[in-house]
């Protein structure tokens, strides 16, 4: 088991359109979770555009709150859960990134991935993620 889990999910309205996501952090020793709802207002954002962003921000809250509290990420693990196949097996390198927009987000999750001891991805159906963040 992970100490923290990531649900993502991200979003537009139109494709591209007003991008939107939703994420929770859980830590595992005690349950503890915080639920985030994100717009990404002034830009024309794509579906796949709004999950990296929404994972990129997950990421970087759980870094930053793990430094913030005195201690260095490499000593936790993380794993995480969303609907979207493509980033999913994009950022394990399962998948090619061939849409140009795409790479620096990609690579900007492999990074903040790599902060931590161990990171695992796992995609799940859609269901699960209305079902955790209400979208």
């Amino acid at each position: 088991m992970a100490d923290y889990t990531i649900v993502f999910d991200g979003g537009s309205k139109g494709n591209p359109g007003l991008g939107y996501g939703s994420y929770r952090i859980t830590r595992a020793r005690d349950g503890k979770a915080r639920i985030r709802r994100l717009e990404y207002p002034g830009q024309s954002t794509t579906n796949n555009e709004a999950e990296y962003m929404t994972l990129i921000r997950a990421l970087e809250e759980l870094v930053n709150g793990i430094r913030k509290a005195g201690h260095d990420p490499r000593a936790f693990s993380v794993e995480i859960q969303g609907d979207s196949q493509l980033v999913i097996r994009q950022v394990q390198g399962q998948w090619k990134v061939s849409e140009p927009r795409l790479r620096p987000l990609c690579q900007q999750a492999q990074q903040l991935l790599r902060e931590f001891s161990r990171a695992e991805l796992n995609w799940h159906r859609r269901a699960r993620s209305v079902e955790v963040l209400g979208h």
